[in-house]
């Protein structure tokens, strides 16, 4: 079985690459023009989003470094302890609505310290894929088409990740405790 799943994700990506170039060839669609259209497109939305990557980026560096997070576990052990969830998966679900690769590096760290069989492995691992980076999502798509007032998106997006969370907890005790 691991075989064939190691060989379909071996071929996948070029596999879809190909059945699109083929499928757009097919329908008479001048594949290469496309697609350099479509990179010239994706330049102009970099530049657009630029300014809003950087201040975002700024925000979550000085959230870390000024210990504010630590202060916040510091504020919530009690509530931690009492339902029985481990703190050190806490910056892991603060940080991944706030950043992708910043929650990534948690992960990886509580997976490299404890293993990927651990129970905090799993956790880390099913907490990472439940949730999403809301904040990173709200200020790339939102600031490419210059939309400003993005609450309701803002509010919906952090209380479905909140749910990921909780849903991570109670799946990985259920499942593996």
């Amino acid at each position: 079985m691991y075989q064939w799943v190691s060989l379909i994700s071996l071929w996948a990506i070029p596999v879809i690459i190909s059945f699109i170039l083929i499928y757009g060839w097919s329908k008479r669609v001048p594949v290469y023009e496309t697609f350099v259209d479509g990179a010239k497109g994706g330049f102009g939305t970099t530049i657009r989003i630029l300014p809003h990557l950087i201040a975002m980026m700024v925000a979550i560096t000085m959230f870390r470094q000024s210990g504010a997070l630590d202060m916040m576990l510091q504020l919530f052990r009690p509530l931690l302890t009492l339902l029985h969830v481990p703190e050190e998966i806490v910056p892991l679900a603060l940080l991944r609505p706030l950043t992708g690769t910043g929650s990534l590096a948690i992960a990886t760290d509580l997976i490299a310290q404890y293993g990927p069989d651990s129970m905090l492995g799993r956790l880390a691992s099913t907490m990472q894929g439940s949730t999403d980076t809301t904040l990173y999502v709200l200020t790339v798509y939102f600031g490419a088409v210059g939309i400003r007032n993005g609450s309701y998106a803002l509010k919906v997006g952090l209380w479905s990740d909140l749910a990921g969370v909780v849903a991570s907890l109670i799946i990985v005790y259920l499942v593996f405790a």
